[in-house]
């Protein structure tokens, strides 16, 4: 039985071609669909390589972001060409975000959510740096669903090794649907809150540009091919690649669902 798989958060690049890349087109249809506020306090949770950051950078004229997330590596990755005098990184996490109460009009996390271990305490975190009035929103993927690269990889997983259902993210991640993260941010204390999906295009150039970043290590399916031995991935790269829709020229065209959700902290009094 394979071990638990390691979630490992320390390679920018790795990261980038799993799931960077995909989360940067996700990124600016969540800002479109927040409520426009240019010239705001912006505070990123859980920044990564920067993909919701630089999205807010390139389209909502902050007057100020911060950038925070637990791993050095990825805030060098999300400083990395961004000379915007608004801009900071510090390190930090959703339960501990280093910033004042009240300091942001916006607070926002990209992916992140799911992977706390008290999302609850991540919200009043969150809530906590936001001003009356503000907004806190955030996205995470459609596991169980929408988010078909991951999806098909523990379908495969799945078929060939039982041990691998209970790892599979759609199961591990039940917040991850409509009704779990409306509760959890209405249970927060937030007003009108909303939830929406974002479906976004994943078109891979071929197989190997799909197959490779699982050899990556960064998060649970990385994780979990990491701990099967080289017949075992050989098993499951061949029965994923007989699930999916290749094109006659080698391009593989699947789609990723995200869920959005947001928040306004009710104004004092």
């Amino acid at each position: 039985m394979p071990n638990r798989p390691t979630e490992v958060w320390t390679s920018d690049r790795s990261y980038e071609t799993y799931i960077g890349r995909w989360s940067r087109l996700v990124a600016p249809r969540f800002l479109g669909w927040l409520p426009a506020r240019l010239g705001s306090a912006w505070c990123d949770v859980g920044c990564g390589t920067g993909a919701l950051t630089h999205a807010i950078l390139a389209s909502q004229a902050p007057g100020r972001i911060l950038a925070v997330d637990p791993s050095e590596v990825y805030l060098a990755a999300a400083r990395d060409g961004t000379a915007d005098p608004s801009f900071t990184a510090a390190a930090g996490s959703a339960t501990a975000i280093p910033a004042g109460d009240g300091e942001f009009d916006r607070v926002v996390s990209g992916l992140v959510l799911n992977f706390v271990p008290q999302p609850d305490a991540a919200l009043a975190e969150m809530r906590r740096v936001a001003r009356p009035g503000g907004l806190v929103g955030a996205y995470v993927w459609d596991y169980a669903e929408g988010m078909q690269l991951i999806r098909m990889f523990w379908d495969a997983a799945s078929e060939l090794d039982p041990a691998a259902a209970p790892l599979d993210e759609g199961r591990r991640f039940p917040l991850c649907r409509p009704d779990p993260l409306r509760a959890l941010f209405a249970a927060a204390g937030l007003a009108d809150v909303d939830v929406a999906p974002i479906d976004v295009p994943t078109v891979f150039a071929g197989f190997d540009d799909l197959w490779g970043p699982f050899l990556g290590g960064q998060g649970p399916a990385p994780g979990y091919c990491a701990s099967l031995s080289e017949d075992g991935r050989n098993a499951l790269r061949d029965r994923l690649r007989a699930l999916l829709p290749a094109q006659p020229d080698g391009t593989i065209p699947l789609r990723a669902r995200a869920w959005a959700v947001r928040g306004t902290v009710p104004p004092v009094g």
